[in-house]
């Protein structure tokens, strides 16, 4: 369930936002900041050919990486950095590679929009990892860098998800072997995008186990629930988009692009068509999150009718009880004789009788309610 004090947790990372926009105003465009990581970066570095070598270093230098692509241009090498890459990393690798300074900068922001840009001799993609933590959607970049026979990939967070392609490629008999770095860049992004399913599924079961909360005891701290919710598919939302529209983009210049094979457009259109199917199962959500806010008013509406439904039924059935007793709580006792004297005043049971006929009432009233419906089973 997403917890009410979301809020804070967006609140901060809107600051953090913020700051790393303002930060870079008033700078000349594709400047590096200087600044501490918070996640430390990690290298790892793979190269493999279709003669079935397979190289994998962990650790390894811009360098040692920059010789393994020179020395291999037959081979597709692959350098994966987990976390934050510093500003001298990323100088050295814009000096090794040529590596456009708005792309650097683009990786360095960790914000920034997904999308595609092609630098002549490089394709640069900057994509989002949605990931569910602490019951709420964290969005992470993953930038991804395409050379001749080389991909240079970049994810910001502490867990690596690149594990599933280093498996793939660790087995013999690997579609990934037989294809070169562009067939690696689309096992990237496919990657990627497939991330964001696990998350919406995880999102979708708290949506079920608040939405059958509401139904049953619907309370206030729940619309912070509901809020916290519409602004978690927001911000999915402000990622899937832009991204179906880069691989949309990818898979229309795939023949103008030198550094990609027209062989990968069936790949591209079923990476589109994925993005299509999250951007549906989103706007399904977002609708559910959306009619969650009309049951939360019908569950309190019903409540509220239970409630007054109670008192009424409560309120009526002293009525006449209340009648009885005030008419015999009168002071008329001193005349006695008196035809026109209340009754049973000097009858031994007419204190018990008077009881009888009170609780006759009450017994008959309830009986006739619940034979209407009205009360002891569901409203009617």
């Amino acid at each position: 369930m997403i917890p009410p004090n979301t809020l804070s947790h967006l609140t901060a990372a809107a600051k953090k936002l913020h700051w790393n926009r303002t930060s870079r105003t008033g700078l000349p465009p594709g400047t590096l900041l200087d600044e501490t990581p918070e996640i430390p970066a990690h290298t790892r570095l793979i190269h493999y050919g279709a003669q079935g070598e397979l190289i994998e270093e962990e650790g390894a230098a811009l360098a040692r990486f920059q010789e393994l692509v020179t020395r291999n241009p037959e081979g597709v090498s692959w350098f994966h950095v987990q976390g934050q890459p510093d500003k001298d990393f990323l100088e050295e690798l814009g000096q090794r590679f040529g590596v456009h300074s708005l792309a650097l900068e683009d990786i360095q922001s960790r914000n920034q929009r997904p999308k595609l840009d092609d630098f002549d001799e490089q394709l640069f993609v900057a994509l989002n990892v949605p990931r569910w933590q602490d019951e709420d959607v964290v969005l992470e970049q993953f930038s991804i860098l395409l050379g001749d026979n080389y991909v240079i990939s970049i994810h910001d967070s502490p867990e690596d998800i690149s594990t599933v392609i280093r498996d793939r490629l660790a087995r013999g008999r690997s579609r990934l072997r037989e294809h070169g770095a562009d067939y690696l860049m689309y096992a990237l992004m496919d990657l990627v995008v497939d991330q964001a399913f696990p998350a919406l599924e995880t999102f979708g079961e708290s949506i079920e186990q608040l939405e059958a909360s509401l139904i049953l005891e619907p309370r206030r701290e729940m619309l912070n629930t509901i809020q916290a919710g519409k602004r978690a598919l927001i911000r999915m939302r402000r990622q899937l988009w832009p991204t179906r529209e880069a691989i949309s983009k990818l898979g229309r210049e795939v023949h103008d692009a030198p550094l990609m094979d027209d062989k990968l457009r069936p790949y591209l259109s079923d990476l589109y068509d994925h993005t299509v199917q999250l951007m549906e199962l989103l706007d399904t959500y977002r609708d559910v999150v959306s009619g969650l806010m009309d049951i939360y008013l019908s569950s309190v509406n019903n409540r509220l009718s239970d409630i007054m439904r109670t008192l009424t039924v409560i309120s009526v059935l002293f009525i006449p009880l209340t009648f009885i007793t005030g008419v015999y709580g009168m002071n008329f006792a001193a005349f006695v004789n008196n035809p026109w004297t209340q009754p049973l005043l000097r009858w031994q049971y007419g204190y018990p009788l008077v009881w009888f006929v009170m609780l006759s009432i009450v017994a008959g009233m309830l009986w006739f309610f619940k034979r209407r419906g009205w009360i002891f089973s569901d409203f009617k």
